[in-house]
């Protein structure tokens, strides 16, 4: 296992510890850390594609009911990562299951939409993971899954002062992923997801470029007017990637 491997998977189990202190009030109803219980799969994800440096980062906001919150891999939907990432393993429970959202681990039915997408492109640009990951990693700013009785809560929505430790605990954990990748590109699946990656990294390393691609949630009209085609024209467009 190379250098960067073992590093990230200190930081990950840094950001577990530190997140899982924390408290959230009501309306939240239940918090789910896959950091905890999808431990073995995240460790995988870890082991086998943070090899070495990186030239992009790409970094969503947190993860989804059907994704991550089931296999424990950023953007994490059932199949693709199972089929084209090739990482299976043991998925526990939270702390407390929320029986309107369970947690079935490879077992679960449901896809998770953005994954789906986000994974489907970079399988269908560059084939294997192994050619995809030679210089690009996934990753999300926020470990936590937040449950207002079946409603997923996303991370910006919760109460400034509960944002603050939280977000805290994220910053450090992206600024020392970012320290030990060394990219050239930090990419926010979405706004609030850059808009966190500059807050965190802005002065932490020179010539870091910052860009963003549209979020690939089926809430957005324009992610579902053929999302694929419009994230490889943004990233073509800012420089990430080259045409054709």
């Amino acid at each position: 296992m190379s250098d960067t491997a073992t590093e990230l998977i200190q930081a990950a189990r840094a950001l577990r510890n530190a997140v899982d202190t924390l408290h959230f009030a009501p309306p939240i109803s239940h918090v789910y850390n896959p950091l905890d219980y999808a431990w073995d799969v995240h460790q995988q994800y870890l082991q086998r594609y943070a090899q070495g440096r990186k030239r992009v980062v790409f970094v969503g906001m947190n993860p989804g009911p059907f994704g991550m919150a089931q296999t424990g891999v950023p953007f994490g939907e059932v199949a693709a990562v199972r089929d084209w990432l090739g990482l299976h393993g043991h998925v526990g429970q939270p702390r407390t299951t929320n029986p309107q959202r369970p947690v079935q681990g490879f077992a679960c039915t449901r896809s998770e939409v953005s994954g789906q997408r986000l994974w489907g492109l970079f399988a269908a640009r560059f084939g294997t993971p192994a050619a995809f990951f030679a210089e690009h990693f996934v990753a999300n700013y926020c470990p936590l899954v937040f449950l207002e009785g079946g409603r997923n809560i996303t991370p910006d929505k919760l109460p400034a002062a509960e944002q603050r430790p939280l977000l805290a605990a994220c910053d450090a954990h992206l600024q020392t992923l970012v320290h030990t990748l060394q990219p050239q590109w930090v990419i926010g699946v979405g706004v609030w997801a850059e808009k966190r990656a500059r807050s965190a990294l802005q002065g932490q390393a020179d010539g870091l470029r910052f860009g963003r691609v549209l979020h690939p949630s089926p809430a957005s009209p324009l992610a579902n007017r053929g999302w694929a085609d419009a994230a490889t024209q943004e990233l073509v467009a800012q420089g990430v990637w080259q045409a054709g």
